[in-house]
């Protein structure tokens, strides 16, 4: 489920609101530890996408 979540993700990061939809309902979906690795992802990714930071909220809940 992690990489499918992985792959909506990337197809959705044109736009940062839907962005934050799709990571809203992973979250929901995952179990703890696919959370603890689609943090790590993320914090990588948005590294090189700075206007998809606003997201990681979602995740420091």
């Amino acid at each position: 489920m992690f990489t499918f979540t992985k792959n909506v993700l990337e197809h959705v990061s044109f736009d940062p609101s839907l962005f934050c939809k799709e990571l809203e309902k992973a979250i929901r979906i995952l179990l703890p530890y696919e959370i603890e690795q689609l943090t790590e992802w993320l914090l990588q990714y948005t590294s090189e996408k700075p206007e998809l930071r606003q997201c990681l909220i979602y995740v420091n809940k």
